[in-house]
């Protein structure tokens, strides 16, 4: 989009923390609480020097996203951290203020999380006819759609949430599943028509919603969206064709085990993952949704005497698969999560106290799945290759010194990690 204004960035930013954000950063101090630069790895400056504004005014560019660590690559014997991807379908702000209530979370433990928003909630009920889903007559969603207030509310905290770090991807827009049109019959086309929507729902919340005079969220969503995870894990392989010839980076629809990641058609691969299941023998996928099914069924509001049980359980689950991880193959643990209260909320419970168990340990990064790409993009891939040799839960037998002795290729220019190089938001614009 072109841009239609230049102008120094300070006084406006500073508007739009006056306006609607309390507490946020200006210029390259942190709010209070803020995740501030990982020690030793230099963190891209905050907005400071200039806000462009973008089509209607809904977005901006305002320069390199403050607190996103430069990746490193590994240094010869060096045991690689603990990756911790902590990550949210459906993003919104409403009157639950999960979304709110996660920020803080991850603000005082050092983290930073992904954020899925569904486009359409970023589309007030009264233009619901806007959007054209896939075998789907317009203005169709199995989620509905959202009014002002609720807009308003959510656009606060992506701003916040952006500026703290965390990352903004999607989760399209009216998450139909099933075998009637859901998302898993889309053609590859579809997907890229479902893809353009979730954008330009984001891109047009001011026109649409009446808003014209509120601030914008401080991001190009042409640039800051490269990831998703797609409605109820279906329609994974043709999303991913799709995504690769859009510039998407990775994506997170599926089911691994507790490995290192690799590529398919182009993306890196960050599913969800299997992890120990107390009290059975078999093993549950890391998110909310599936401990619920495994608890109460299809009931979200299930036995109330068993809701502090199910959220240990959750709890104890996930941290097993941490300590696996932690103590083995240090393959990073990713976790997904809905801002619902099912079963008296006891899983957001569970999920806050991982968080607070995690994240803080030693070599530990509880990073958004941007940050993992990153730093995935910045190794050696003979060393990643090393690390995917590795089963679960299984760690070096002579130790990580000696397993990763070789010395790594020298980065070439250009790529994420090399000496000297700079962030690719950090270039400046052409």
């Amino acid at each position: 989009m072109a841009a239609t204004q230049k102008i120094a960035a300070g006084s406006v930013i500073a508007a739009m923390c006056t306006a609607s954000l309390a507490g946020c950063s200006i210029g390259s101090k942190s709010a209070p609480g803020a995740p501030g630069p990982q020690k030793g790895r230099p963190a891209q400056a905050a907005p400071g020097s200039v806000l462009r504004m973008i089509g209607d005014g809904s977005t901006a560019y305002t320069g390199a996203q403050p607190h996103l660590p430069r990746p490193e690559r590994l240094k010869q014997g060096q045991r690689p951290p603990q990756f911790v991807v902590f990550s949210w379908d459906g993003a919104g702000e409403d009157s639950q203020k999960l979304f709110s209530r996660f920020r803080k979370v991850a603000k005082a433990n050092h983290a930073t999380m992904t954020y899925f928003l569904s486009g359409v909630y970023m589309l007030p009920e009264e233009k619901r006819d806007q959007y054209k889903p896939p075998q789907h007559s317009p203005g169709s969603s199995d989620i509905g759609f959202n009014d002002e207030k609720g807009i308003a509310d959510t656009v606060q905290q992506l701003r916040l949430a952006w500026l703290e770090g965390n990352e903004i991807g999607t989760h399209f827009n009216g998450h139909f599943c099933g075998n009637d049109g859901g998302v898993g019959q889309w053609s590859v086309d579809e997907w890229k028509s479902e893809i353009a929507q979730a954008k330009h729902f984001v891109q047009s919340w001011k026109t649409n919603s009446g808003m014209t005079k509120a601030a914008p969220l401080p991001f190009d969503y042409d640039k800051e969206l490269i990831g998703a995870r797609t409605p109820c894990l279906e329609g994974q392989q043709n999303f991913m064709k799709a995504a690769s010839q859009l510039g998407f980076r990775y994506d997170t629809s599926g089911v691994n085990e507790q490995v290192w990641p690799k590529k398919k058609e182009g993306l890196w691969d960050l599913s969800m993952q299997l992890v120990p299941f107390p009290g059975h023998t078999y093993e549950n996928l890391t998110m909310d949704y599936n401990y619920m099914v495994n608890q109460s069924g299809t009931q979200t509001q299930g036995d109330p005497d068993k809701f502090a049980f199910w959220g240990d359980q959750m709890r104890d689950s996930l941290l097993k698969g941490f300590d696996r991880a932690y103590d083995g193959n240090r393959a990073p643990l990713v976790i997904g999560n809905h801002f619902e209260s099912w079963n008296g909320g006891t899983y957001m419970r569970a999920v806050e106290e991982v968080v607070q168990n995690v994240c803080n340990k030693p070599e530990v990064r509880c990073v958004s799945f941007h940050q993992l790409a990153d730093w995935l993009d910045a190794q050696d891939p003979k060393v990643l290759a090393k690390l995917r040799a590795l089963n679960v839960g299984e760690a070096p037998n002579a130790g990580w010194a000696s397993y990763l002795s070789s010395a790594p290729a020298p980065a070439p220019k250009g790529v994420p990690g090399a000496p000297g190089t700079p962030a690719a938001d950090e270039r400046k614009e052409q």
